[in-house]
């Protein structure tokens, strides 16, 4: 892991500046194919969303104690709202960028399998070929459109967050706490509705991880 790390690190460069083609050979050289790329990226993928689905879940419980307030330190408990709010925000982002980087290999992948049956000399093994690439297209199909609910799934709860926390920045006081108490309910659902999609689009990335080690 940290050899394939520093390696991407370094071929980073090679990505932001359009060298595709010369980072997708510097990894075949290394003995890695677009499949054994694409598994490693939906892996990333996979524990973000799981990273993220438990971060949703803790801001959840803090905001749950700010508004069970009974007494206390009350600019604590906001300043750990807010903290944990901000680590959910930047998990959005991680699981997006890791979304993206998966949509980016397989695509490529599925180009490049298209453009090979044209090199095949045999119908029936490029028939047979074309049929697996259309299996694999649509297999990977459920496993981004999962993936990309999940993310979708995240946007109400980070929008209710963020006016939570910046309604209390603004009214820190018992009454204002009081305030909020209903809104609690509806975030609790949408982060419960959340955590369903994320373990749903999890499940998934583990199907699709485990078909594509079999065929490979």
């Amino acid at each position: 892991m940290t050899r394939r790390l520093m390696i991407s690190l370094g071929l980073m460069a090679m990505v932001l500046g359009g060298c595709k083609n010369a980072y997708y050979s510097t990894w075949e050289k290394l003995g890695w194919e677009k499949r054994d790329i694409l598994v490693d990226r939906v892996e990333n993928a996979r524990d973000e969303q799981e990273a993220a689905k438990e971060q949703f879940k803790t801001t959840l419980e803090r905001f749950q104690e700010l508004t069970n307030f009974q007494g206390g330190a009350l600019e604590s408990k906001y300043k750990k709202l807010s903290g944990e709010y901000d680590d959910c925000e930047d998990r959005a982002k991680a699981v997006t960028k890791q979304i993206n980087a998966v949509d980016t290999v397989a695509q490529n992948m599925f180009s490049e399998w298209k453009k090979e049956l044209d090199e095949y000399q045999s119908a029936d093994l490029r028939r047979d070929s074309e049929k697996k690439l259309r299996a694999a297209k649509d297999r990977y199909g459920d496993l981004l459109s999962a993936m990309r609910k999940s993310e979708a799934s995240m946007q109400p709860v980070l929008k209710a967050f963020h006016d939570q926390v910046l309604y209390l920045k603004h009214n820190l006081n018992a009454q204002a706490i009081s305030s909020l108490s209903g809104t609690a309910a509806q975030i609790d659902q949408d982060v419960q509705k959340l955590v369903k999609d994320m373990e749903a689009a999890i499940a998934e990335a583990d199907q699709f991880i485990g078909e594509l080690k079999k065929g490979s």
